[in-house]
């Protein structure tokens, strides 16, 4: 049987390295002028941060999303299905409570759930996480949403729309909980079978259902941002006075509900049409008491995370170019058995400037075009024994198809200058 990829997961080859890479360079420079440091967080936790974070209405628990495994002394281990939990785990162990506030991190990598496999969504993913934590003003919930706006644009992506609600505080959730119950209850057997679980564990989440019949019997109810708390709408009024001040677009969602329970007050959503109906990029919220739910000190909180496979996918179809993978400037061609030990020392020389490959075995001169082609070299650079005796090197460019004799003393720099694209009088002099 031919191997392959486990299903939802899938392999980054060397012609898409360049993009993760330049989004990873992107973020870590946009983030990092906001004084965002960048940490990294093991892909597996005991299996108590999740259950502790997560909250038994979410579809990581209700659904058995989450990848459990016992390692050999017994442990229950998670291969992690997001990045808050895990982060704020290394918050708590490292005493960042004692650092200067807020604390500002973010993170990349990969996470795993045990989902449908669709447009967009893998049973391994990537996400670009940041958390902010320690602050509880308003200020932070804009700058967090800002954040996100601002790397979402250095990627090259426009037309991002951004959503921003509340769920308001605990006592507010508990009201509209308590409201959804008895709006709903005598209506359950025509709710889907995954609201009517929501409706039991919490209510709030029936809200992200995406079940036709569910929203319309949602339709005539009242959303979380209409039943908000004085405190909890003073601190909404708040955020998006200062998004309007900053100039960060956006629009109210009145219904926006995140997918885990941790979050209160602020909540917020990116989405971009080019990627179809299921359009959120990522989002994020406020998650004030998680950090004590964990076992640490009661320290607010902020965060979000973006999908990056969803995110290539929106800038694919919004045809952003892509980075594209280095190729070699030259490639040294032996013509004979002295010149394969001879070049390959030269190509280590060389690569202290410039991307330089090598054959390993001799090979005619037609044979090693076609090698130094496929490699995909601007330059071929041969040397044989008529070369060795005269001191000098064939150097063929493989694109306008010109070839010159360089002497050995002048091959530095005619590389030099062919990798700049620009000429000398030695260079006019052998093009002669």
């Amino acid at each position: 049987m031919r191997p392959s990829a486990v299903k939802g997961t899938y392999d980054v080859l060397p012609d898409d390295q360049p993009r993760w890479h330049a989004l990873l360079a992107t973020t870590r420079r946009i983030l990092g002028r906001a004084g965002v440091d960048e940490i990294s967080t093991p892909v597996f936790e005991h299996s108590e941060v999740f259950e502790k974070s997560v909250g038994e209405s979410a579809d990581l628990v209700v659904q058995k999303e989450m990848y459990r495994f016992e390692d050999r002394g017994g442990r229950s281990l998670t291969l992690r299905p997001e990045f808050t939990a895990g982060v704020l785990r290394a918050f708590i162990e490292h005493g960042m409570h004692t650092w200067p506030a807020p604390v500002k991190l973010w993170s990349a990598g990969p996470a795993f759930r045990a989902e449908n496999v669709q447009r967009g969504r893998f049973r391994q993913f990537h996400q670009v996480n940041c958390e902010l934590v320690g602050g509880a003003s308003a200020l932070l919930d804009a700058e967090a949403i800002a954040l996100l706006v601002d790397v979402l644009a250095g990627l090259g992506l426009r037309g991002v729309h951004v959503k921003v609600g509340s769920v308001g505080d605990p006592e507010d959730r508990q009201r509209y909980n308590a409201y959804l119950r008895e709006a709903l209850e005598p209506q359950a057997e025509a709710l889907s079978e995954v609201s009517r679980e929501r409706l039991r564990l919490n209510p709030l989440r029936v809200l992200d259902s995406k079940d036709a019949g569910d929203q319309a019997l949602l339709a005539p109810l009242q959303r979380p941002l209409e039943r908000l708390g004085g405190e909890a709408r003073a601190h909404f009024d708040a955020v998006t006075a200062v998004l309007e001040a900053w100039g960060v677009p956006f629009e109210i969602d009145a219904s926006i509900v995140r997918g885990l329970d941790y979050y209160r007050r602020t909540a917020f959503e990116v989405h971009h049409a080019g990627i179809g109906a299921q359009s959120a990029l990522g989002g994020g919220g406020r998650y004030d008491g998680l950090i004590a739910q964990l076992g640490g000190p009661d320290v607010p909180g902020i965060g979000w995370a973006f999908g990056i496979e969803r995110v290539f996918d929106a800038l694919s179809g919004a045809g952003v170019a892509a980075a594209a993978r280095e190729r070699p400037l030259a490639y040294l061609v032996a013509l004979d058995e002295t010149a394969v030990a001879e070049l390959a020392q030269l190509a280590r020389a060389l690569r202290s400037e410039h991307r330089i490959e090598h054959g390993y075995v001799a090979r005619n001169p037609g044979k090693g075009l076609r090698d130094a082609d496929r490699s995909g070299a601007r330059l071929a650079v041969m040397r044989g024994s008529r070369e060795r005796a005269d001191g000098t090197f064939q150097v063929k460019d493989l694109r306008s198809g010109e070839q010159h004799t360089v002497p050995e003393d002048a091959l530095a720099e005619h590389l030099r200058r062919s990798a700049t694209g620009t000429t000398t009088d030695t260079d006019a002099a052998l093009a002669g």
